[in-house]
């Protein structure tokens, strides 16, 4: 199948980069990936602790309810009965 990591895939992989790179060279990229790596989750979740932080302070800013005003109206019978009066 098509995209399947195989072992052989690895060891060759390997193989070629002890050619290109020579045995001293491995450990210390291998290091650097390491670390790499370990700085990459490290901003990845603070990253998501600051969007989780602001999606927060959004929702409690959307709890927050505006005064509404209320406005008393007569019922309609009323104020017809008003207008029939003052004729």
């Amino acid at each position: 199948m098509l995209g399947d990591l195989q072992p052989w895939h690895i060891i060759v992989l390997l193989v070629v980069l002890f050619l290109l790179f020579g045995a001293k060279k491995m450990p210390d990229m291998a290091r650097s990936v390491g670390q790499s790596l370990r700085i990459f989750k490290s901003e990845m979740r603070q990253s998501q602790k600051e969007t989780e932080d602001v999606a927060k302070q959004a929702n409690e800013a959307a709890r927050v309810t505006p005064a509404v005003e209320t406005v008393v109206t007569a019922p309609v019978a009323d104020a017809a009965q008003k207008q029939a009066n003052a004729s």
